[in-house]
């Protein structure tokens, strides 16, 4: 990314330190505001909406709407990372995987469907989920 503005800066910075916490746009605002960074919520989409075209951040689509992860992988050559979404615990966890890339290009190179690895999630059980229902039905 080029050029960022203050603003910019100030989203990346506010995700980035949530680290894999997912927010929305208005739980944004709200933090940046109360972090002394007076911003209104139109210049956050528009800022949110850099960040994710360059790859810096996260836009996970739900059923509740739209939230916002700050991208750790952003700094590796290889961007096509993928996020799996624990369905119990909400946690969500980036993930770059050469096995991935290959169904990817199997889809793509037999099925002709082009996956966006950066808009896809992946839902099921995180371990540390799994690992609680495996102690709970032990007992």
């Amino acid at each position: 990314m080029s050029y960022s503005t203050k603003q910019q800066q100030a989203v990346l910075q506010c995700l980035a330190e949530r680290g894999g916490e997912c927010l929305t746009a208005a739980a944004l605002t709200a933090q940046l505001r109360q972090s002394g960074s007076p911003v209104g919520l139109a210049t956050v989409y528009r800022q949110l909406e850099k960040l994710e075209q360059a790859g810096l951040v996260h836009k996970v689509h739900t059923e509740e709407g739209a939230f916002y992860q700050y991208c750790p992988l952003q700094d590796r050559e290889h961007r096509d990372c993928f996020l799996l979404r624990c369905e119990r615990c909400g946690r969500m966890v980036h993930l770059d995987c050469g096995h991935l890339r290959g169904l990817c290009d199997h889809l793509e190179s037999e099925h002709r469907f082009r996956i966006d690895p950066r808009r896809t999630v992946l839902t099921g059980v995180c371990s540390v989920c799994a690992e609680q229902e495996e102690r709970h039905e032990a007992t």
